[in-house]
């Protein structure tokens, strides 16, 4: 079991300790000599690796995605932390377990998978029940769906993470369409869990988490309505009507064009589903950068680029409980119990953000800017 995590590495540490290689570059320093540049994960985070001598040797050792052992001094650099390589050498993965290096959901893989049937259960449409099961009732695809991050970086970056945020948005569709009744609640909760569908194939997560070759030239939204489109046909006298407008969920569930949708919203059970995917992505999103500070006593966090905003933790710096990345299930159970305590219902006093045409008007769209998935680029 690995025994020293990013999180807990402080200032002049000596580190000897396993980490998981996701990127690495060599460069040639002024002085003509070469350096690598390595980025170090764990399911705690990433801190940056900086080797200096030996370059050559050390760079044939391992390729990116590979285990190394490094010894290492820890040193503070532009505020941020960093790890000058003494020596390093590769590890074999038989000999680590892959939970210590990729963040895992909180949740619990069999309360998601009841949570799911419990709502597969409820649906009173045939049609949209079979197809629903199609997917969910397909192990060799739900294997994928339940194992899969909800994104690369802003939100729920974890194994489990598109299950968990998918059953997050049906729990506010249930919510919404019961305060609505002319929402149509089946097509809703259709939305709410095959709207990240194509992530399945758009993001490759057996090591570190990035994108595949087809969801860099597709995404996962063009992805996901070939997959709806794909299932559609096996499925015998599915209403075309009710095809297109679950593809229409899917195709503009991130809202505006300049947020990566292909489509806007334009019936009312897809302008629902852009909001509550909005709010659980952000809610997950900010409550992340906030658990990242553990260890500051501030009652602010740092700077959130994307976000462009300091966030409020609370007197003396404390945080509300943790959403993301937390150890691996049974590990260390008081810790897990505390993370899936509640938020602090008084920490904001007014909503996150303003309207869309409030954003237009004061031209600051910093808030979404080069975001497609509430953090994806728009390239992806």
């Amino acid at each position: 079991m690995k025994q020293l995590y990013i999180n807990q590495i402080k200032e002049r540490d000596q580190i000897e300790s396993i980490f998981m290689v996701r990127d690495k570059i060599t460069a040639m320093a002024k002085n003509g000599k070469p350096y690598m540049t390595l980025k170090l994960m764990d399911r705690t985070g990433e801190v940056e690796g900086r080797v200096w001598d030996r370059v050559d040797e050390f760079s044939s050792y391992f390729g990116k995605n590979d285990f190394i052992l490094i010894r290492a001094k820890a040193s503070v650099y532009l505020g941020k932390m960093q790890l000058v390589v003494q020596n390093l050498q590769r590890i074999e993965e038989e000999q680590i377990d892959l939970a210590d290096f990729l963040p895992v959901s909180g949740r619990d893989q069999g309360q998601m998978r009841a949570e799911l049937d419990q709502l597969l259960d409820s649906l009173s449409d045939p049609h949209i029940s079979a197809l629903l099961r199609s997917f969910f009732d397909d192990p060799d695809f739900f294997a994928c769906y339940r194992k899969a991050p909800a994104a690369k970086g802003m939100h729920h970056v974890y194994l489990g993470g598109l299950l968990e945020h998918s059953l997050a948005v049906s729990a506010l569709a249930n919510d919404v369409a019961a305060r609505y009744p002319q929402i149509n609640r089946d097509l809703l909760i259709a939305g709410a869990l095959l709207h990240d569908v194509g992530k399945v194939a758009e993001l490759s997560y057996q090591r570190s988490f990035d994108y595949t070759d087809e969801g860099k030239l597709l995404g996962h939204i063009i992805i996901g309505v070939q997959m709806v489109e794909d299932r559609v046909r096996e499925l015998p006298d599915f209403p075309r009507e009710l095809a297109v407008m679950i593809k229409h969920l899917l195709l503009s569930h991130h809202g505006q064009y300049e947020f990566g949708s292909p489509k806007r919203p334009k019936f009312l059970e897809a302008v629902v589903l852009n909001f509550i995917d909005d709010l659980d992505s952000k809610i997950n999103g900010i409550q992340t950068h906030i658990n990242k500070e553990t260890e500051s006593e501030s009652s602010w966090t740092s700077y959130h680029r994307l976000y462009d905003r300091y966030f409020y933790k609370g007197p003396g710096g404390e945080k509300a409980a943790s959403v993301s990345a937390p150890p691996a299930p049974d590990r260390q159970p008081q810790r897990r119990a505390q993370q899936q305590s509640k938020p602090d219902k008084q920490r904001f006093s007014k909503p996150l953000g303003a309207t869309l045409g409030e954003q237009l008007k004061e031209k600051n769209l910093d808030l979404f800017s080069a975001m497609t998935d509430k953090g994806e680029p728009n390239d992806s």
